[in-house]
């Protein structure tokens, strides 16, 4: 049995996120459940998932000429919603608990990957990846322009439905890639 402090991941781990410790931190359970999680809380026009919305900014942070650990740090950028989902934004400012977990929990993944959780260029970068993704996912997926104008953007995204296995091998290959090239 698992105490009632802890969730049961993909993998089997019994995982508190709470007290989170970088030694429970999976690939295998950020991506498994990231594949699955749809993005908008599914308030799309079809499924896309937080793991392809991870993809696509990693991509975009390629395309910008960002170095690896930037791309690393994209690909991770939503992995607390792994273990404690997401809640939407409007809900989540007023939730001020939830946002010291969340920044807990992401800090030991960033850490687990050798990255600095309190490295302001690399999370300032991955916010405006992050933000002008979300405007182009929203006009393409939900028909609404979230700002006055169009941020811009280096890369195509793929907004179409990639199978959950698929998505799934994309995101550790890339984090296979990028956390493995970063160590050398």
């Amino acid at each position: 049995m698992i105490p009632k402090t802890h969730i049961y991941t993909y993998s089997g781990v019994s995982f508190s996120p709470l007290s989170p410790s970088v030694d429970d931190i999976s690939s295998m359970d950020i991506a498994h459940a990231l594949s699955y999680m749809c993005r908008a809380n599914g308030h799309f026009s079809g499924f896309y998932s937080v793991a392809q919305h991870c993809l696509s900014c990693v991509e975009e942070a390629r395309l910008r000429g960002l170095p690896r650990h930037i791309q690393l740090a994209c690909l991770l950028h939503d992995a607390s919603e792994a273990f404690i989902s997401d809640i939407t934004r409007p809900v989540k400012r007023q939730l001020h608990e939830y946002a010291v977990i969340e920044k807990r929990l992401q800090d030991v993944i960033y850490r687990r990957y050798g990255l600095d959780p309190e490295d302001d260029a690399m999370l300032g970068a991955v916010k405006e990846i992050d933000d002008a993704m979300l405007y182009h996912e929203f006009l393409a997926l939900g028909g609404l322009a979230l700002y006055d104008e169009a941020p811009e953007i280096f890369s195509d995204p793929d907004y179409s439905f990639v199978p959950f296995e698929v998505i799934e091998k994309r995101f550790l290959h890339t984090l296979d890639e990028l956390y493995t090239e970063d160590k050398k």
